[in-house]
């Protein structure tokens, strides 16, 4: 389990939340480079990424629930007092995500990042909370919030630029693989 968590993290951090400044990317590329670069097998490969993603960690999550109950509190969640926003989340991050499979559907830039920030809502919003609740901490004694915000807007720079490099290279990549077939077919 620890091993799943740390790879899951990482892949989280490096890749997934990197993915709608990726997206973001490829739909300028598609506006201002009309048909000039690979983007429809970009957005494949983000597709068939999100759904491996999202079957791997919903197997974890089922084998998690059967055998160590305790640890994922399904029962206290779906049952307590917020269990509306619970359903509300776990519809969204694990219904969902099967539109992807309609390839039509799957292939729109602005779906997939309707399904990205669908499948990881609950993690944004628990940072906007942080983020206010320590902005509006006017009680605390140390309240300092511009280091918080500071340290939050480097995180987001440093994602965005995650995204738009991780863009670059598979563009590039889907690059190379033509022209390599296109020189081997010569």
């Amino acid at each position: 389990m620890k091993i799943y968590d740390t790879i899951k993290e990482i892949i989280d951090v490096n890749i997934f939340y990197c993915l709608i400044p990726l997206l973001i990317f490829i739909i300028f590329v598609e506006i201002f480079f009309k048909n000039r670069f690979k983007t429809k097998q970009v957005l494949n490969l983000v597709r068939w990424f999100i759904i491996s993603y999202f079957i791997i960690g919903f197997v974890h999550y089922m084998i998690g629930l059967a055998f160590f109950p305790k640890e994922f509190a399904f029962l206290n969640r779906a049952t307590g007092p917020y269990k509306f926003a619970y359903w509300l989340m776990f519809f969204l991050a694990a219904i969902v995500p099967f539109t992807l499979f309609y390839k039509k559907l799957a292939l729109k830039p602005f779906y997939l990042i309707f399904i990205i920030l669908n499948m990881k809502i609950g993690w944004y919003f628990e940072r906007f909370v942080i983020i206010v609740t320590s902005y509006h901490s006017d009680y605390s004694p140390y309240n300092d919030s511009s280091d918080l915000l500071t340290s939050w807007m480097k995180a987001i720079l440093m994602q965005t630029l995650q995204g738009f490099i991780l863009a670059i290279i598979v563009l590039g990549f889907f690059e190379f693989i033509e022209k390599r077939k296109a020189t081997h077919n010569n």
